[in-house]
């Protein structure tokens, strides 16, 4: 029986995001949409859905005059995201 795979992570933008920030300990917005090639919009959608689901912690703060704002992956987002990969090897080896 495989194991089902976590829709929420299985979304193009928010799998990046989540692979992304498994190998930082932090990353700022902009280096995320560079990183992925999302617009501003559909990035910051996509990251108040992690947030809500508490797979990433968002930090808002200023860098001078200029808002921050900063993701990091919980522990709840690192084990979710364990679990969906491990779940992808199912498929893949079977």
């Amino acid at each position: 029986m495989f194991k089902e795979l976590d829709p929420l992570l299985h979304s193009q933008l928010r799998l990046a995001i989540m692979s992304l920030l498994m190998s930082v300990d932090s990353a700022e917005f902009t280096f995320i949409k560079e990183q992925t090639g999302a617009t501003a919009g559909n990035l910051s959608v996509q990251i108040d859905k992690l947030s809500e689901a508490g797979y990433i912690e968002v930090t808002k703060s200023f860098k001078g005059k200029k808002p921050l704002t900063t993701c990091a992956v919980t522990k709840k987002g690192l084990s979710a995201f364990e679990n969906y990969v491990n779940a992808l090897k199912q498929y893949i080896n079977k």
